[in-house]
């Protein structure tokens, strides 16, 4: 059993910590916010993720897992500390490493032993070198350490699944029997581990990202050509997945990508770019397509609501940026949500669980109990966040409810749009061959 320190409990810090200890380590996870803390320790998670409440219950009760604001109390004893706090995009797009230097120097004051600090925030490239510095600088007494980075890859929605089942696991380090040491602690989930120096370990996690960003940005295109040309973007996807070189996965055509990584991390990456000197063309015209989904969709809905929405009920399906989590960071229904709002448009919305968290970000947004009740005298609903129940609404009983106008705007196409058709919607898809009557 080895001893862990994970510094930050938010979707990285407490999935880690919680399935370090599931693998049978002593993991004592420590954020300096007391009352995040507080709760933890009565078992009120932060964040929603699947599966996490029963994960952290029953290391908790099993005496690995734990929960401090002490810097002293959490590193007493440890051989590893994980840095997992937030990286935040800064004014120009670069990361905001505040919080790592903050950790970094709080490490560096109450470490008394050998340790190796381990980032698993995503940061730029150098930033391990600049982490070595800060302890180096800030240590009371000299202590030997090391610094490896270790970029996660998780998805929020399925981040336990991802831990415990991942496609491989990234190390850099200068110190390369600190970075085995550093695989070791992953063996047991028995995938490819890769051993490179901090600063390719540090791109590695930016350039994947980016270019599964990329893929979306793309899919996306693709299906603002299938829409003018009468060609099923869903369709074109599936035929594009079968060839092992593309792959199925990140084709689906829709509102486009938001939450706490891919917007940072292809802004951070661009901003890297332009320091360097290069023009990081791709990248950012991956930022423009995904961004102006958002304006389209209020376009083409007022488009089929007359062109005006002043005066009209407009009901969101969704308001999380992706379904299982609730996380509203970045989440395509802020944008769509103030836009039709300033439209002169009543604007409503329901998600299963991110509710609590829109309240705060969309103070003008009537919150709904379900779709059902969201739906009664809508003239127009957005399908935002896919969620599984949303494929399962009775949908007659939706166009019932609805204003005569029925506009349903499918921004992640999961409804058939013959049956839709068939049911007498006014309905719209994503690169679906849309013929502006109703197909």
């Amino acid at each position: 059993m080895k001893k862990i320190c994970v510094v930050g409990v938010g979707y990285v810090g407490l999935v880690s910590g919680a399935c370090f200890a599931d693998l049978g380590n002593r993991v004592i996870a420590l954020d300096i916010d007391e009352k995040r803390v507080e709760n933890l320790n009565k078992g009120i998670m932060p964040i929603y993720e699947p599966g996490l409440e029963e994960l952290v219950e029953r290391n908790v009760k099993s005496g690995r897992l734990s929960f401090t604001t002490s810097y002293e109390e959490a590193l007493d004893g440890a051989e590893f500390a994980f840095i997992a706090v937030g990286t935040p995009s800064g004014v120009d797009g670069d990361a905001d490493l505040q919080y790592v230097a903050s950790a970094a120097r709080s490490i560096a004051e109450n470490m008394s032993e050998e340790l190796i600090l381990i980032n698993k925030s995503t940061v730029p490239v150098g930033t391990g070198d600049w982490v070595a510095n800060i302890v180096k600088e800030t240590q009371p007494e000299e202590v030997d350490f090391s610094v490896v980075s270790c970029p996660e890859f998780l998805r929020e929605g399925s981040a336990i699944t991802d831990f415990m089942n991942p496609h491989r696991t990234v190390l850099g380090s200068e110190d390369v029997e600190a970075a085995e040491k550093v695989a070791h602690l992953h063996l047991p989930l028995r995938a490819p581990i890769v051993i490179t120096n901090l600063r390719t370990a540090e791109m590695i996690k930016y350039a994947s990202n980016a270019f599964l960003a990329t893929k979306i940005s793309f899919i996306n295109e693709v299906a603002d050509i299938c829409e003018k040309l009468g060609a099923d973007v869903k369709e074109v996807a599936i035929g594009m997945g079968y060839d092992k070189r593309i792959g199925p996965m990140f084709l689906d055509a829709g509102l486009g990508w938001g939450g706490s990584c891919f917007p940072k991390d292809v802004k951070a990456l661009a901003y890297m770019a332009e320091e360097s000197g290069i023009d990081p063309l791709i990248l950012n015209k991956t930022l423009d397509v995904n961004y102006k989904r958002r304006d389209d969709v209020v376009k083409h809905v007022t488009e089929m609501l007359g062109g005006d929405v002043k005066g009209k009920t407009i009901g969101l399906l969704g308001l999380a940026f992706k379904p299982n989590t609730d996380d509203m960071r970045d989440a395509p229904s802020i944008d769509i949500a103030n836009a039709l709002n300033a439209a002169g448009a009543t604007v409503r919305g329901f998600d299963p669980v991110s509710m609590d968290v829109a309240r705060d970000l969309l103070p003008a947004l009537q919150m709904c109990e379900n779709s059902y009740t969201m739906a009664e005298n809508c003239d127009a609903l957005i399908v935002v966040t896919e969620w599984n129940e949303f494929k399962q609404l009775d949908l007659k009983k939706i166009k019932a409810a609805m204003n005569e106008s029925a506009v349903v705007f499918d921004g992640r196409n999961i409804y058939d749009p013959t049956y839709m058709r068939e049911l007498d919607f006014n309905y719209r898809a994503m690169g679906r061959g849309y013929d502006g009557n109703g197909v």
